[in-house]
């Protein structure tokens, strides 16, 4: 989630560690973690390096497909769990595990490098227009007013709930968005009454989190997500991004978890927006957007770049 100078305890690094929807990720570096989340950190008896940790995570990937809002996870859940790794001669094949994931890893930047160049992306130059937006964010140069969240969007309930514990999870079909921080909110894929399927074009917002995703196609969605749908029709990707980022600000003076957002309360947050004229800006927030876009996708290009000549090492020795 970020840093924090708050007294707790450190957990090691090189250690594992699991959420509450079973989610699991292998940290290489010391952390702390909020009490209120409900994560758990697992230390290996096994001497683990970054590639070997990930590979050992993968293979709890089950858990998220057992667990959530409704069945938490925890350790006294998942300790006589088995999981399925490598071996040779009677022992764990770590070195199997190593080389299997720097070829991933040289495999998967490939792609992302092709992708990037296939969208444009791999051109993370700033136009001129577009360090000017970000000049003038950065020195206080932009005109904003305080709007209502309904002065923008018209908030709705979802068409229909499905229960993740009663419907088959797909990994293609449209789009099931729940309530977790991960992925687009996005828990897998269903095949059901397109009846009930919500309008692409919206955003996505979890009641008990306040997790807002932008949703390009049309979606199902499971409990307690509202669909926040735009009253002007030049809305897209790039405008739900910035709405997303001062939504996210203002709602984050709430206690996660302390309430649930009713749609009466949604409609009357207020957020600040650029104007010009008197009307939302919606070119300046889409320049402003594109260029804070570029500026990621830079570290991005940066990292694919080193992490392709670093695996041709690992995989030419």
């Amino acid at each position: 989630m970020g840093k924090t100078d708050i007294a707790a305890k450190i957990f090691e690094e090189n250690t594992i560690t699991v959420d509450m929807f079973g989610y699991a990720f292998y940290r290489v570096f010391k952390y702390k973690m909020v009490t209120h989340a409900r994560v758990f950190s697992l230390k290996s008896k096994l001497k683990l390096t970054e590639r070997t940790g990930i590979f050992i995570v993968s293979a709890f990937h089950f858990l998220n497909s057992k667990f959530g809002y409704e069945n938490m996870c925890s350790w006294a859940k998942i300790k006589d769990e088995y999981i399925q790794l490598p071996i040779k001669n009677g022992e764990i094949d770590f070195e199997f595990m190593e080389s299997f994931v720097a070829e991933l890893e040289a495999q998967r930047v490939a792609e992302l490098e092709a992708y990037l160049l296939a969208t444009g992306l791999k051109d993370y130059e700033l136009t001129d227009k577009e360090k000017q937006a970000v000049e003038d964010y950065e020195n206080g140069r932009i005109n904003l007013i305080e709007l209502k969240v309904s002065d923008i969007f018209n908030v709705s309930s979802s068409k229909k709930r499905f229960d993740a514990n009663k419907v088959d999870i797909l990994t293609k079909g449209y789009p099931y968005v729940v309530r977790t921080s991960n992925n687009n909110g996005i828990k897998g894929y269903l095949n059901e009454d397109i009846n009930y399927l919500n309008e692409g074009n919206t955003i996505s917002f979890g009641q008990d989190t306040a997790t807002m995703f932008y949703q390009e196609n049309p979606y199902f969605t499971g409990d307690k997500i509202k669909i926040l749908k735009s009253k002007f029709k030049n809305f897209n990707k790039y405008s739900a991004q910035y709405f997303i980022g001062t939504m996210s600000k203002s709602f984050s003076s709430f206690s996660w978890g302390a309430s649930s957002f009713s749609e009466k309360a949604i409609n009357k947050q207020r957020i600040f927006v650029k104007v010009k004229d008197n009307e939302i800006d919606f070119e300046y927030i889409e320049t402003l957007i594109s260029a804070i876009q570029k500026l990621v996708i830079r570290d991005v290009v940066i990292f694919a770049d080193r992490r392709i000549e670093a695996t041709k090492q690992v995989i030419d020795r």
